[in-house]
């Protein structure tokens, strides 16, 4: 019969083995693993960003609002006598000149009101020499007796009066001539006829309110635009320097359709919405402008210059405020706060503490970095001022 004491005793060392081996092997694997993990982070590839330089240049100032498009001057083309509108003689949208006849109302029985006012005046005139023959007479015989004294003022009067009736009859001629050239119409200013009202054929009357056609000016052309009552200060500054630099451009706020210049300032602001109205005038040569439309306006009030310019892709905000990754000469990266105006212009900043000028900062990955973080440069450093000079007008 077998004793189990001495069997236990027996089975022990083997266990005591298996445990060793056990906790060597496991050992063994952890400092395989951490030899492995310390390999992999030695041998870790840097990370590939995009950086920029910083430089020193000028840079424009602008002031940005929403505008409307007006024409420089409109003109709505209207009769101003009643008649038959006999012809039109403008095509819709054409560009007339001043004076340019556009529509030809039946004159003739204005024509014949002239004449008749003419011959009034002719009879008149003959009726006023008779009455000086007679005066002339009068003054001869009165010293001999031959005729009274108040034959003589009589007449004299008469004279007068007829003199007085020829002035009405010139001011009566004058009128009809007035009445039958409005027959003739003519464009009061250069500009685009816009879509014709009325037809030839029909009858027009001095007190139609929709006019024949309405013409307007559209070369230069005008915006009128708003900013906010707290630029007044700096556009009143530039505008009393000189001529003020403006910029239309489209909604998407990157298509530059004209450059013109600031004409005024509006004489209030409107206190309802702390803003302020202002008038640019635009050459439109190319009539990107039209009249009723909305576009952007850039407003060129100051020229920095000397200022160090940031690329706005590396700009970051942090729990200290606005920082950038450095680039080191070891190309590792390190976290700088910087201090900046605020105002983005043609995607930089200006900075105004916190860095040099050709210092490059990473605009790209910055998700991804930390302070000490090994990187790669994708491509050359692009200068800060090149993307600001883009918006140079």
């Amino acid at each position: 019969m077998n004793d189990p004491a001495a069997t236990d005793h027996n089975y022990r060392p083997v266990v005591l083995g298996v445990l060793t081996l056990l906790v060597l092997a496991l050992g063994g694997l952890w400092l395989a693993r951490k030899s492995t993990g310390a390999g992999s982070h030695a041998a870790a590839a840097p990370i590939v960003v995009d950086v920029a330089e910083t430089m020193r240049s000028d840079v424009p100032l602008y002031l940005e609002g929403l505008g409307t498009v007006e024409a420089f001057y409109t003109a709505k083309v209207a009769a101003r006598v009643d008649g038959l509108l006999e012809r039109v003689n403008f095509v819709e949208g054409q560009q007339v000149k001043k004076g340019d006849v556009l529509a030809q109302i039946d004159p003739r029985p204005l024509q014949a009101a002239l004449d008749q006012a003419i011959a009034t005046k002719a009879k008149d005139e003959a009726q006023l020499g008779t009455a000086k023959l007679d005066l002339d007479r009068y003054i001869i015989l009165a010293p001999q007796n031959l005729v009274a004294a108040q034959t003589v003022d009589t007449q004299r009067s008469l004279v007068a009066q007829l003199q007085a009736q020829l002035n009405i009859d010139q001011a009566i001629i004058d009128n009809a001539r007035t009445q039958r050239d409005y027959t003739t119409i003519t464009a009061p200013i250069a500009g685009r006829t816009g879509i014709r009202q009325v037809d030839p054929g029909n009858n027009v009357h001095a007190t139609d309110t929709t006019g024949i056609v309405v013409v307007t000016q559209l070369q230069p052309i005008s915006v009128l635009f708003t900013l906010p009552e707290d630029s007044l200060p700096g556009v009143s500054k530039a505008l009393a320097a000189g001529s003020v630099p403006v910029m239309a451009l489209l909604r998407d706020d990157k298509t530059q359709l004209d450059t013109g210049t600031l004409a005024l300032i509006d004489n209030e602001i409107d206190a309802s919405t702390g803003t302020m109205r202002l008038k640019a005038t635009f050459p439109n040569a190319r009539n990107t402008l039209w009249p009723g439309q909305f576009v952007n306006v850039r407003v060129l009030v100051q020229q920095q210059r000397g200022v160090i310019l940031l690329a706005s892709a590396a700009v970051q905000r942090g729990p200290d405020g606005v920082f950038v990754y450095v680039v080191n000469p070891d190309m590792t990266v390190a976290a700088r706060t910087i201090t900046t105006t605020g105002e983005e212009t043609g995607g930089a900043v200006v900075v105004t503490a916190g860095l040099q000028p050709g210092e490059r900062v990473v605009t790209s990955n910055q998700y991804r970095l930390e302070p000490g973080t090994h990187v790669r440069v994708q491509g050359g450093a692009a200068p800060a001022a090149a993307l600001a000079q883009r918006t140079t007008p």
